[in-house]
């Protein structure tokens, strides 16, 4: 009975170091290279919806061209765990990262992108 007991104390502290990974979709990540590698003047509005999705925000200007404009906030958050010592765990850290990535697209009159315009930051 100790030695079951004994056992399942040490599947049990080997299972704590696990880390857990939550999935990515690497398809509907916007970059800056995706915008550049996807957007590009003389694009009709249907093709950008279909490469970036729907806009955050729409504006027209005076002559009625529409602008829009994406804006993505990400947080990346890393975890170093701290070590066991006699199944006594000690602190580990966490970091966070955010990164902003704001587009806009100016439309002209025949509904065709104008120019394109980002800026993206970390902090």
């Amino acid at each position: 009975m100790k030695k079951l007991l004994w056992i399942l104390c040490v599947v049990s502290a080997l299972g704590a170091c696990q880390a857990n990974k939550m999935p990515m979709d690497e398809s509907r990540k916007q970059t800056v290279g995706t915008v550049q590698k996807n957007i590009s003047p003389g694009m009709s509005q249907g093709d950008v919806a279909a490469a970036l999705g729907s806009p955050n925000i729409v504006t027209n200007d005076a002559q009625g061209n529409e602008t829009w404009v994406y804006d993505k906030i990400s947080t990346e958050t890393a975890y170093k765990q701290g070590d066991t010592f006699f199944f006594v765990r000690r602190v580990g850290r966490v970091s966070t990262t955010q990164k902003t990535l704001t587009v806009v697209i100016k439309f002209d009159g025949q509904n065709q992108v104008e120019n394109v315009r980002y800026h993206s930051s970390t902090f």
